[in-house]
């Protein structure tokens, strides 16, 4: 799909959201309040703005504000998730991998897809994401989708939220977050959240420079396109402002390129905690001194540290469920163990490298009242996201690691 089919595409799809989600403006004549919309496209690498198939995030990113992000480590979904709606890194939220152990839970295991697992909060608890704290505030929020956002976090959920569901179309997702703005004024959130991982899931399955990846994009951007229709049907067009963040990037995998952590140590001397673009490994007792030789130092195509020994520019191995040695591969490399073997599909992108490579650059982009035109900033870490949203949401944030002064010019006021 070209870029002119794209724009083609997107504006029939703002055309027919016109007239499928138009809705009388939700205020007895006055504007509504101002809403906060944290928009997740997970997988959307920075440079895929570039390819000529997304017309309205160019539109939105010629009228606002656009950058890129450099992920935290690992660069990885619910990690960086969390990261963006805590303004703290992996290793001081807690969500330190996609699957993981905690040593308060003897022998569970944390994955995406065990939600009774997920569903526990100690996993969450570390940190509060910002709805928590808007809800505590008298904030009203809206999650449809975000990782965490289903559960139940120190004692509190969303007034409005929606369970994960992977098979929802992205503009069903559109139109539930627009059904609450419908809402009674009493029940309407201010501060909402908007989830879409098609992007993600085709780059892993097609590789970054595939068609079918940007034709993922393309959905995503008709979507916005909706959302946008919709928005204006509801009197907000001048009310809303939009932050688009992606949690990471993508690149290539190579066909071949595995490193055999089964030829460097055995179930006998340690458990291997996950694998793939990094890996864990907790070795068994007696075992520390045998498994670190094989293991700490640089290899062939990875780098492995000691718990407490990566680079400090990672701010990653304090935490209790950082397993006692981690190992990052080269881009385009992955570790695989029998123990685990979760990578042995024919999968063509993937991420979880090292945050800084250009191909882990994820997208950013902010639009509405809140911010000026034509701004493009400098590239910034993930966790300042937090700051911003809680500015433009009116809630007074928790403690975090952001930086407001990496938005010095893009804010209108």
């Amino acid at each position: 799909m070209n870029w002119l089919r794209s724009f083609v595409f997107a504006l029939s799809v703002v055309a027919l959201a016109a007239c499928a989600t138009a809705s009388s403006p939700p205020t007895n004549g006055a504007a509504p309040e101002e809403i906060t919309i944290l928009i997740g496209i997970d997988g959307f690498r920075a440079d895929y703005l570039d390819r000529g198939e997304t017309p309205v995030m160019s539109q939105l990113a010629a009228e606002g504000v656009r950058g890129s992000m450099s992920p935290s480590f690992p660069s990885v979904t619910f990690p960086n998730h969390y990261t963006l709606v805590t303004g703290r890194t992996p290793d001081h939220h807690g969500l330190i991998n996609n699957r993981m152990e905690d040593p308060e839970r003897p022998g569970v295991v944390f994955t995406l897809s065990d939600r009774a697992v997920a569903s526990d909060p100690i996993w969450w608890n570390d940190a509060a994401p910002i709805w928590v704290s808007a809800e505590r505030q008298g904030v009203r929020a809206g999650t449809m989708f975000w990782p965490g956002s289903e559960y139940e976090i120190q004692g509190q959920r969303p007034s409005q939220y929606r369970v994960f569901d992977q098979s929802m179309p992205s503009f069903s997702r559109v139109d539930v977050l627009l059904s609450w703005l419908d809402l009674p004024a009493e029940q309407r959130p201010r501060f909402f959240t908007l989830y879409f991982d098609i992007v993600d899931t085709a780059g892993h399955r097609w590789g970054p420079d595939a068609i079918e990846t940007s034709a993922a994009a393309a959905e995503v951007d008709a979507a916005l396109g909706r959302l946008l229709a919709g928005l204006r049907a509801r009197g907000y067009a001048d009310r809303a402002n939009l932050v688009i963040a992606a949690d990471h990037g993508m690149a290539r995998l190579e066909p071949n390129a595995i490193i055999d952590v089964d030829a460097l140590i055995t179930p006998a001397q340690a458990r291997v905690i996950f694998d793939g673009q990094i890996l864990g490994v907790t070795p068994l007792t007696g075992q520390e001194a045998q498994v670190a030789q094989a293991l700490v130092g640089r290899g062939a195509h990875g780098e492995c540290w000691r718990k407490g020994e990566l680079p400090a520019r990672f701010d990653f191995g304090a935490h209790r469920r950082v397993p006692a040695i981690m190992c990052m591969a080269d881009i385009g490399w992955r570790y695989r163990s029998t123990q685990l073997s979760q990578y042995g599909g024919s999968s063509l992108g993937a991420h979880g490298y090292d945050p800084d490579a250009p191909e882990m650059a994820a997208i950013f982009l902010a639009h509405g009242p809140a911010f000026a035109d034509g701004v493009t900033l400098a590239k910034f870490p993930n966790v300042s996201v937090y700051p911003l949203l809680a500015r433009l949401a009116g809630v007074a944030p928790e403690a975090n690691q952001g930086d407001m002064a990496d938005f010095n010019g893009a804010l209108a006021h």
